[in-house]
């Protein structure tokens, strides 16, 4: 099957699948070939002698493969571990033949040394073997409704084991029972009818029990008849039963019912439905099954104390819920949550019980779904199939014996983890592969040289890179401490006493080498201050995309302008006689913006300024009569104001005395710009009364 995959392009080879595509290295702090490859899936490390140029950071020798070469680094020089395995235990499968000891999967144990971030594909086999042994527990409601059906099942033992041994050849069974709860309001708690919680008339009646264990897992038909044979009917007050308190400690009591290593079947026969946890708090239980087996002899004896829950992938047990046609459609339910379960709809007095059981059977053990343990945290798992048959990728329908089924499976670890081991097999059967996973999270480099020229004979190359010797520093072991203490050197990184490099560089001989910023590039400037991606933005683009950002201020292109250059150039709004804004503000995207207290849109009125009357009286002195303490150089002094006489004023905006005591009359207007006026001064004075 071929898939085209847009964006990436991914190779899958057909055993120890090594997958990765064409990504992009994100790296952020990066100054050795560990860091690199810690990095990302796709980041590979040049070892390359003399590839970084003088005080370039080492980082740059961190990037994709496809880059690294268009750089110039040989093929030979990249480091970029890959994933590979080693088969631990690989024992050929059985090939559906008749074997004591089959072997039904292939490999049975594997180790992936895998890189961070690429999955990993290998092939498992499974192929089912002729003879593989079956246990069948058989779980039996001996709830009064049930007496009909348990005078057939105590003849049912020989003709069961005989047609399970047909298909198989090696079958056990195995019997135990139930009713429910000995509490009130499951069973009548009458002391009386604790004893006989039968109907008068039945003679035969054992007293009320949760759970009892009868006979453990046999070849021995005949065993089989005589315990069930002497197995009598009980009863209780509702109609729900305890069946599930019963499937936990026929699961959980793995060695008391003797359970083997085989397809273990757990037929639950009933009329009824169960109980669930909430129905506990009705007796006032309130805790759960702790998942263990808690027999007393052969009596279950937390009955009355923990309520009911079910769990059965762990044991790899499947059910086979054998019930009547009135339930069917519960246990059916109950059957879509448990993989590899079955319903069979009972006769009303079991006579069919045989036939269904067998169907059950061949249902289960043609169905292959492949599960796994809870997985190590960071590691995923997925499935493929080579099977046509099945809705889901983990799962093959239709498995006959001697059919060989193939699954691809992808195992992906997302960080670096110590040695991690799980396994993973077929559900319902006890044969399983254990996988080993370690990280590969380390530079494997073949370049290491110790006291090299290119340290300058003070340090080591490892992967391309500089270690120095105790005493040196620097990308070349060029900086040697003894000319300067460390504390003085680092001093030299740190701007006004604040962090080393501004926290974005490592500091190394007293100079900055910057980090990456978060777009790729590097931060700059002496002490790593600078960055090209943190300017104002407009429209959402950096600079309006109409300037370059620099150390974080816009520098716009030449027709654009403003903090973020949103705006072309142009003073068509602004302009006014002989100047912009009438010289009193800035023009910035054709709009004044004005200063001091002028207002308007082109920055024309100050309402709150006032005419600097008493202010310019000297310079209207010495400008209209040549007196007065600006007499000497009047010109430089009063060169903002523009002055001519007049006979009459039809304004007298100011009355201002001169050094004699007499009054000038004059008017001022305001000029383009700011404190510049044209006076009008009237040519008489006059004296003050």
């Amino acid at each position: 099957m071929h898939q085209a995959l847009c964006l990436k392009t991914l190779l899958l080879l057909s055993f120890g699948g090594y997958v990765f595509s064409q990504d992009q290295c994100t790296k952020a702090s990066v100054s050795t070939c560990d860091d690199c490859i810690k990095s990302g899936p796709a980041c590979a490390w040049c070892q390359e002698l003399n590839f970084t140029k003088p005080g370039e950071q080492e980082a740059v020798r961190c990037d994709t493969r496809t880059v690294l070469l268009g750089k110039g680094c040989l093929e030979t020089n990249i480091v970029s571990p890959r994933s590979n395995h080693k088969k631990d235990k690989d024992r050929p499968l059985s090939g559906g033949q008749h074997q004591k000891d089959p072997v039904q999967i292939q490999p049975q144990e594997i180790t992936l040394e895998l890189r961070p971030g690429h999955p990993f594909t290998f092939e498992f086999k499974f192929q089912r073997a002729e003879g593989y042994p079956v246990d069948l527990y058989y779980l039996m409601d001996l709830s009064y409704s049930m007496g009909d059906d348990l005078k057939n099942v105590k003849n049912l033992g020989i003709q069961l084991l005989n047609k399970l041994k047909s298909i198989t050849g090696h079958a056990r069974i195995g019997f135990g029972s139930f009713v429910d709860k000995t509490l009130l309001p499951f069973t009548d708690t009458n002391e009386e009818k604790l004893k006989k919680p039968c109907p008068p008339k039945e003679k035969d009646c054992q007293p009320a029990f949760g759970f009892q264990h009868v006979l453990n897992l046999t070849e021995d038909a005949e065993l089989f008849t005589t315990m069930v044979s002497k197995q009598n009917i009980s009863g209780n007050l509702d109609t729900p039963e305890g069946s599930l308190d019963a499937i936990m400690q026929a699961v959980t009591c793995v060695d008391q019912i003797g359970w083997g290593n085989s397809t273990r079947l757990l037929v639950l026969a009933t009329d009824a439905g169960f109980h669930m946890a909430g129905d506990g708090k009705l007796a006032g239980i309130l805790e759960p099954n702790k998942e263990t087996c808690q027999l007393d002899g052969n009596m279950y004896s937390k009955s009355n104390i923990w309520f009911s829950q079910l769990k059965l992938e762990k044991q790899n047990i499947q059910p086979i819920f054998a019930v009547t046609e009135n339930v069917a459609d519960v246990y059916t339910e109950l059957s879509k949550l448990i993989p590899k379960s079955a319903v069979g709809v009972l006769s009303a007095d079991s006579s069919n019980v045989v036939n269904l059981i067998v169907e059950a059977y061949n249902k289960l053990s043609s169905s292959v779904i492949m599960t796994h343990d809870v997985l190590p945290e960071d590691i995923t798992v997925k499935y493929a199939s080579d099977c046509e048959t099945g809705d889901k990728k983990e799962t093959c329908n239709g498995v006959t014996i001697g059919k060989k089924v193939t699954f691809n499976i992808t195992v992906k670890a997302e960080s670096c983890i110590d040695t991690k081991s799980f396994n993973i097999g077929p559900m319902g059967f006890r044969e399983r592969l254990k996988v080993n996973v370690k990280t590969r999270c380390k530079c494997e480099c073949d370049n290491r040289m110790s006291l090299h020229e290119h340290c300058n004979n003070r340090g080591s190359v490892i992967c391309g890179t500089c270690r120095c010797q105790g005493g040196f520093l620097g990308q070349r072991c060029e900086c040697s401490l003894g000319e300067k203490d460390e504390a003085t050197l680092k001093a030299q990184c740190r701007k006004d006493n604040g962090t080393e490099c501004e926290g974005r560089g490592e500091c190394e001989c007293g100079v900055c080498k910057c980090h990456l910023t978060e777009g790729g590039q590097y931060y700059y400037g002496s002490h790593c201050e600078c960055d090209n991606e943190h300017c104002e933005k407009y429209q959402n683009k950096l600079c309006g995309g109409n300037g370059n950002c620099r150390c974080g201020v816009c520098e716009c292109f030449e027709d654009f302008e403003g903090s973020a250059c949103q705006c072309r150039k142009s003073n068509d709004a602004c302009t006014t006689s002989g100047s912009d804004c009438h010289g009193r503000g800035k023009c910035v995207c054709n709009q004044c913006v004005c200063m001091r207290e002028y207002k308007g849109p082109k920055c024309e009125k100050c309402h709150t300024c006032q005419l600097p009357c008493q202010k310019s009286g000297s310079c209207i002195e010495c400008l209209a009569f040549g007196t007065g303490s600006f007499a000497k150089n009047c010109s430089k002094s009063c060169s903002h104001l523009q002055h001519e006489m007049n006979e009459k004023l039809i304004n007298n905006d100011c009355r201002v005395k001169d050094h004699e005591g007499c009054w000038m009359f004059f008017s001022m207007t305001e000029k383009d710009g700011f404190d510049k006026y044209s006076v009008k001064i009237l040519k008489e004075r006059g004296k003050t009364k």
